[in-house]
């Protein structure tokens, strides 16, 4: 890669550009000003001037308008090179105006000269174009963006083609990036829009390539999968990306104290990480200060660097500003990490903190939503936040602290100011852009609106509804503001406020209707289409009486690419119950938009009421691929695999003339549900009916282990609430045959040990089943419930292992809980009274075989009270004949003793 691009990329300028400012001046100083953030000398250079030059961009779109003509420059490298560095300066006046601050100091219209039109279009017309221009896949940009037209130039300068930048590509990525952060909701991008970044990283992390560029695009493109929750891909992106810059890092326990009345050392999350000895170069050298206290603990409260955003105490009676370790030594980590002490690790390089923030996010991201998950990511925030290096990388890990701090009671308040203190500082000019640029595209540091709405939504959590009222008004978030007006139950003010909108009597009116007067009617409509759409939806939302109208209207009106219309008008028809209309809605919005997985659920259940199994699972298995943490769409993917097995069996049936399905494909549908089931339950530990399919689908796939842990959990969940019934008596009756159909001990014959083998090793049967299924009865059944059948199932099991005495305990257990041991005086019901008698006859017969077995038990004497005891119970039924079959019982009780 040319150095040229390479410090562009990397936002230094390089040493050893020289030869490039004794070459190529000219182009050189134009990158060094990007660089360096004057935006305003680059975009209003000679060569701006002649590459912004427009023609008749009232009438035509910003790609139709221009020419990009660099009539100067011959040399097609040196155009390439001319191109990519206005874009960069394009895209990064866009970023500074919305992201970083401070505020930008040129205009659009400074920029861009119109041949046809001396006279300069105002800068709102041009950005409203702009914004109309950025919405894509149905979803609208934000259209309070300042100078959206820079990001759009950027766009479409990128968009040409090259033939000698090869990264061109990256910025591509960058762009995509930023844009997709400018829509309502992501849209997935088409599927070759990055593949040249595949060689260009191989290019990187070749021999001669540079590690920590190779590290900043994997970072990106993990970044870009986060944006679209494809969690795992980005997890190994950023999992590469700190193998690329050398990052090492573990998150282990050592011995520490949280709390100021603490007195215990207690085993306290660490992170230790340490990045790789890079160059000394004055961009990565470690600054003095920071290198006194290497050693030491920063206490980052108390820094006074007005270089870094303002870092709130927390001030609290109880938790201590930071965990204090008192241990020197990690309680278990490699040996890469043995020589870091916990209470002073050294600073971490810029990009490795990065990469530190990225890999905390994968954390929420890839696990389940509990407690753990913050306590996980406080120590990657807290190892970043110790060694304060980089303006807009400390900004992003106090606001990831903010964020996880906003669920606890104690920390709640600096939460709050925290956030508040990250808004209020984007426009000052407390650190130099340089710095807030250099690192901005490796973490997913949000826009100023993005940061406010977060505040807002915050106040909400607080009950502070009119403060967080005021921001979404002041930032036009009308959806928003509905919602606050609703959960005031203000409906009517609500429906005021939309309609005033699309009659033009609100601000947002003014600024993106009515600014359009100076443009042709057509034009005009076409600006505003996407937001009017979206206020069409909302007020359909408020209006349930005429929201099929205006869902309709707002389909028309954005010439079909609206998904959200789509959307609620399928969630609106559903609702009612007519599933034929659902179905052509959600498939128009799933068309436009297929990242979104509730449309893709609440069109599987649609096919499922229609009893379409394959459109179910086909809807449910996007839903997973989009969200795998799903549960409910994995418990409907496997029910539908189910019914497809069912379908697909009766119809071979019909087919074939016969009853005989096809056991590989019906075997097959089983085994995808099964595990679907799986996947699932690793998101909805807590739920007993997936447990309960889980373990109907295991037994009938033969997977009895997994059958088992399913009923271990069933009875765990239920057993307090609903008893015996908790039990699938049926399925542990399984569980037991197929423990017991294997002999329980093994003769000397030829080919037994192959067979012992097998029966040992195999979890699903005999010997490596029998301890699964013991300790199913012993710790989790019998000790919460217990039923006859649950006793003799497991006398049966003990019957098999030779434990005589435990299961002559088992089956007099069971008669005691049967209908004889329960039987009562005065009962009339012959049939129940004779089932009893079958039931003293099986009681006999057992202490008959099990009774000698077992020493000092007298079981003729036990029986015989048995027998007595029931007979004493039952005397009305005298007269039937089965009651000679008890006087039979105790007279050969009597003859064998």
């Amino acid at each position: 890669m040319d150095a040229l691009e390479s410090s562009l990329l990397n936002g230094q300028w390089d040493s050893k550009l020289h030869t490039d400012l004794e070459s190529r001046p000219a182009i050189a100083m134009l990158a060094k000003d990007v660089i360096d953030g004057k935006f305003r000398e680059v975009l209003t250079s000679p060569w701006a001037r002649a590459f912004f030059r427009a023609s008749g961009l009232q009438d035509k779109s910003y790609e139709e308008s221009f020419s990009w003509q660099l009539p100067s420059v011959t040399d097609e490298t040196e155009k390439e090179f001319i191109q990519v560095i206005l874009a960069v300066a394009s895209l990064h006046a866009f970023i500074q105006a919305n992201w970083t601050g401070p505020d930008l100091d040129i205009k659009p219209s400074e920029v861009i000269v119109d041949v046809m039109n001396p006279t300069l279009i105002s800068n709102e017309v041009l950005d409203m174009k702009a914004v109309t221009e950025l919405a894509y896949g149905g979803e609208p940009a934000y259209h309070l963006a300042q100078h959206a037209t820079f990001l759009r130039l950027a766009q479409l300068i990128f968009a040409l083609p090259y033939h000698h930048c090869i990264s061109v590509c990256w910025w591509r990525l960058r762009t995509t990036i930023i844009h997709e952060q400018l829509l309502d909701e992501a849209v997935p991008l088409p599927t070759d829009a990055h593949d040249l970044l595949g060689s260009l990283l191989q290019t990187l992390t070749g021999d001669t390539g540079d590690r920590d560029l190779a590290g900043r695009l994997q970072l990106e493109q993990g970044r870009l999968e986060h944006i679209f929750c494809h969690d795992k891909v980005a997890s190994d992106r950023f999992v590469q990306a700190a193998r690329a810059t050398g990052l090492q890092y573990e998150l282990t326990g050592a011995l520490g104290r949280r709390t100021k009345f603490q007195q215990n050392d207690l085993s306290q999350l660490v992170l230790l990480a340490e990045s790789r000895k890079r160059d000394d170069s004055p961009a990565e050298a470690v600054p003095d200060d920071l290198a006194d206290q290497s050693r030491t603990p920063v206490n980052v409260s108390n820094m006074t660097d007005s270089n870094l955003p303002v870092t709130l105490e927390l001030n609290d009676d109880t938790l201590l500003e930071q965990t204090i370790f008192t241990s020197s030594a990690p309680s278990s980590t490699t040996s890469q990490l043995s020589h870091l002490d916990p209470v002073s690790q050294p600073p971490l390089h810029p990009l490795d903190q990065c990469i530190l923030l990225s890999l905390c996010l994968n954390v929420r991201n890839m696990s389940p939503s509990h407690g753990l998950t913050s306590e996980q990511m406080l120590p990657y925030v807290a190892r970043v936040i110790s060694h304060p290096k980089n303006w807009s990388v400390h900004t992003m890990a106090l606001l990831l602290r903010s964020r996880l701090e906003s669920a606890r009671t104690r920390t709640v308040e600096r939460s709050v100011l925290q956030l508040q203190a990250l808004v209020d500082q984007m426009p000052t000019a407390d650190s130099p852009l340089p710095e807030r640029l250099l690192y901005f595209h490796s973490i997913p540091l949000p826009s100023k609106w993005e940061m406010e709405r977060e505040l807002a939504l915050r106040f909400l959590t607080l009950g502070v509804v009119k403060s967080a009222l005021e921001i979404f008004e002041r930032l036009e978030m009308w959806e928003e503001v509905v919602k606050c007006w609703q959960s005031m139950e203000r409906t009517d003010k609500a429906v005021v406020i939309v309609r005033d909108l699309l009659k033009g009597r609100k601000e947002e009116a003014e600024s993106v209707i009515l600014r359009g007067k100076d443009l042709p009617s057509p034009q005009r409509g076409k600006l505003d289409s996407a937001r009017q759409a979206k206020l069409w939806c909302l007020l359909g939302d408020l209006e349930p009486d005429n929201a099929v109208e205006h869902y309709e209207r707002a389909w028309a009106l954005s010439k079909e690419t609206s998904g959200r219309a789509m959307r609620s008008l399928g969630g609106y028809y559903f609702a009612r119950g007519e599933f034929e209309k659902v179905i052509p809605c959600l498939q128009r919005a799933v068309k436009i938009n297929p990242l979104l997985s509730r449309s893709w659920f609440i069109l599987g259940c649609a096919y499922i009421r229609l009893e379409n199994w394959e459109g179910a699972r086909d809807s449910f298995s996007r839903c997973v691929s989009i969200d795998d943490e799903d549960g409910e769409s994995w418990n409907n993917l496997a029910s539908m695999y189910l019914r497809l097995d069912s379908f697909q069996n009766i119809s071979e049936s019909d087919v074939n003339g016969e009853d005989q399905p096809s056991k590989a494909q019906s075997f097959s549908n089983r085994t995808l549900a099964f595990r679907a089931l799986k996947q699932g339950l690793k998101y909805s530990y807590d739920n007993w009916r997936m447990w309960t399919n889980y373990m109907i689908v295991a037994v009938d796939v033969g997977e009895l282990s997994e059958a088992c842990r399913a009923l271990a959990r069933i009875v765990e969940e239920r057993s307090a609430k609903t008893g015996a019934e908790c039990v699938d008596e049926e399925v542990l009756e399984r569980l037991v045959n197929a423990v017991t159909r294997v002999p329980a001990g093994f003769s000397q014959s030829a080919g037994d040990d192959d067979r012992r083998r097998d029966d040992v090793n195999n979890p699903n049967e005999g010997h490596g089943l029998s301890r699964r299924v013991l300790d199913l009865f012993d710790r989790t059944i019998l000790p919460r419930v217990s039923s006859p059948r649950i006793f003799r199932a497991y006398a049966r099991l003990l019957t098999w292992q030779s434990r005589w005495e435990d299961a002559l305990k088992a089956y007099l257990d069971w008669y005691r809980c049967s209908m004889a041991g329960t039987f009562e005086k005065g009962e009339t019901d012959v049939e129940k009274w004779r089932e009893a008698v079958n039931e003293v006859e099986d009681v006999m017969d057992v202490l008959r075989n099990f009774g000698p077995r077992v020493q000092g038990i007298n079981w003729r004497h036990q029986g015989r009270s048995i027998v007595r005891t029931f007979m004493g119970r039952s005397k009305d039924f005298e007269d039937e004949a089965e009651w000679s079959r008890l006087i039979e019982l105790q007279s050969e009780l009597r003859t064998e003793e």
